[in-house]
C-alpha cells in the first residue's frame, strides 16, 4: 500500500472510531486550540495573529438548550465570539466563518452564520458582559432551527439555521492577547408564560454603574478576576438615597474565597477600581476584616466580620430641615422598623435636638465643605455604629464592593417598602 493510501485509510479508521463513539453513547471530548483551559474558564494563548477555538463536547439539545460566556477580560481587541458549530469544526476559525456555523461577535456586535461577512446584529459587548446562545427545538425535525443571542439576560436576536443530524455545538473563539471568559454550558433560559417569549429576570435598571458584576435579579456577582486591589468589582444604585428611601440591605450568599464584600454609599463619579471607603467621598463596612474604611484605604475597627448568610445594612440619619434637590418634603418618619430576617434595628431617620444643637454652631464651615449627614450600619438587624460625613453635590448612592472569586450577594435598595 503506497504512502498516500495509507494515509486516507489512517483517516478513514479514525473517523470511523469517532462515530462509533458517539453512536454508542460514550462521553464526547471537548476540543481546543491555542487556549487555556482551566475549570469552566479560557483564555487564549495564541499571538493575535491566529484564531483559539474551543467546542464543547455535546451539543444543544432538549434538555440543555441554552448556554452562557461571561467576558471576564476582553484583551486587546475584543475579538471573541459565542455561537454553535458543527462537531467537527475547524479550530482556526471563529465559530460563525464557516458553513453550518453562526455567533455573535463581542467586537463589532455583527451576527456571522456561515460567513466571514458578519451583518449588523446587536450592541457590542465588553468586560463584564454575558453573551447567551440557545435553539428553539420546537422545529429542530425538519432540519432547521431558530438561534438566539442574549446579552445580560436579555434577546439580543435570532436567525433561522440548517442543522446537521449530529446537532450543534456549543463553541467560543478568541483572537487577540489577554481575552478571557468563564463558560456556562448549564445556564438555563426561562420562558415567561404570560408574554409567551423567553426572557431572564434582571433588575440591571436599579443599577446606574456595573464594572466586573454580573446582575441576576436581586443577586449580584462578582465575575473579576480578583487578582490584585485593581480588580475591584463595583455597583453602584442608579439612585442617591433621600428621606424618603433612606436605608439599604445585602445577604451574603457567598463570600467566595476571601469575603472581600463592602457595603456602604459613595459620591456619583466614584472611581470604578476602588473599594467602597478607600477613596473620598466614600465610606463602607468591610466584611472580611468588620472595620469601617472612610475616604482612606486604613480602615478603623468598626464591628465583627460577617460571613456567609449575615445581613449588611446601611442608610442615613439626614438633618431634619435636609431636602435633596428634586425631593419633595419629607414625610414625619420619627420612628422606622428596619426589618433583617428576625431581628430588628430600632433606626431614628432624623437626628436628634442635642446633635442638631451640636451643627448649629459650625453651620458656615458646614455651608462651604457640604451639609453633613450621619451614615449608620447595621448587621443583621443590630446597630453597629455610624459616621458622620460631608453630603457631596447630588448625594450619596448605595455602592457594593466585591474582590475575589466566587463572591455573591442579594441587595434590596428597598428593605422598608414592604
Amino acid at each position: 500500500m503506497d504512502p498516500i493510501n495509507v494515509l486516507q485509510h489512517r483517516c478513514l479508521l479514525h473517523l470511523r472510531r469517532r462515530i462509533r463513539d458517539i453512536e454508542d453513547g460514550r462521553p464526547a471530548k471537548e476540543r481546543y486550540m491555542r487556549l487555556q483551559k482551566d475549570g469552566d474558564t479560557l483564555s487564549y494563548q495564541g499571538n493575535s495573529e491566529e484564531v483559539g477555538c474551543y467546542v464543547a463536547g455535546h451539543p444543544l439539545s432538549k434538555r440543555n438548550c441554552y448556554f452562557e460566556v461571561t467576558i471576564v477580560d476582553a484583551g486587546v481587541r475584543g475579538t471573541i465570539a459565542v455561537g454553535l458549530v458543527p462537531r467537527f469544526y475547524r479550530l482556526d476559525h471563529q465559530p460563525g466563518w464557516l458553513p453550518h456555523s453562526v455567533a455573535y461577535h463581542a467586537d463589532n456586535g455583527k451576527l456571522y452564520s456561515g460567513n466571514p461577512v458578519g451583518q449588523q446584529f446587536g450592541p457590542k459587548c465588553a468586560r463584564g458582559d454575558r453573551i447567551g446562545c440557545g435553539i428553539q427545538i420546537e422545529n429542530i425535525e425538519a432540519g432547521l432551527t431558530t438561534v438566539f443571542f442574549t446579552k445580560n439576560g436579555k434577546e439580543v436576536g435570532s436567525v433561522e439555521v440548517p442543522v446537521s443530524a449530529e446537532g450543534m455545538f456549543p463553541a467560543v473563539g478568541m483572537h487577540s492577547m489577554g481575552e478571557e471568559v468563564k463558560v456556562n454550558l448549564q445556564a438555563e433560559w426561562f420562558l415567561d408564560d404570560d408574554e409567551s417569549m423567553m426572557m431572564v429576570d434582571s433588575h440591571e435598571d436599579d443599577w446606574g454603574r456595573l464594572y466586573d458584576v454580573r446582575v441576576s435579579g436581586m443577586v449580584l456577582e462578582y465575575v473579576g478576576k480578583g487578582k490584585s486591589i485593581m480588580d475591584v468589582g463595583l455597583a453602584q444604585a442608579r439612585q442617591p438615597l433621600t428621606t424618603r428611601c433612606h436605608y439599604f440591605e445585602l445577604e451574603i450568599i457567598d463570600a467566595g474565597e476571601k469575603c472581600y464584600i463592602a457595603l456602604g454609599l459613595a459620591r456619583r463619579d466614584y472611581p470604578r477600581n476602588r473599594h467602597p471607603g478607600w477613596s473620598r467621598g466614600s465610606v463602607a463596612y468591610h466584611a472580611d476584616d468588620g472595620k469601617i474604611f472612610h475616604g482612606s484605604g486604613v480602615g478603623d475597627a468598626f464591628g465583627p466580620r460577617c460571613f456567609k448568610g449575615d445581613i449588611m445594612g446601611c442608610g442615613i440619619m439626614f438633618p431634619r430641615d435636609y431636602i435633596l434637590d428634586g425631593e419633595g418634603d419629607a414625610d414625619d418618619w420619627d420612628q422606622l422598623e428596619v426589618h433583617a430576617g428576625h431581628a430588628a434595628v430600632q433606626n431614628v431617620l432624623y437626628l436628634n435636638d442635642e446633635e442638631e444643637d451640636e451643627e448649629d454652631g459650625e453651620e458656615a464651615e458646614q455651608e462651604q465643605e457640604g451639609r453633613k449627614v450621619s451614615v449608620f450600619f447595621t448587621r443583621n438587624g443590630k446597630l453597629m455604629g455610624r459616621r458622620e460625613m460631608a453630603l457631596p453635590p447630588g448625594g450619596l448612592y448605595p455602592t457594593v464592593g466585591m474582590l475575589s472569586t466566587g463572591e455573591k450577594v442579594k441587595v434590596d435598595l428597598h428593605p422598608l417598602s414592604g
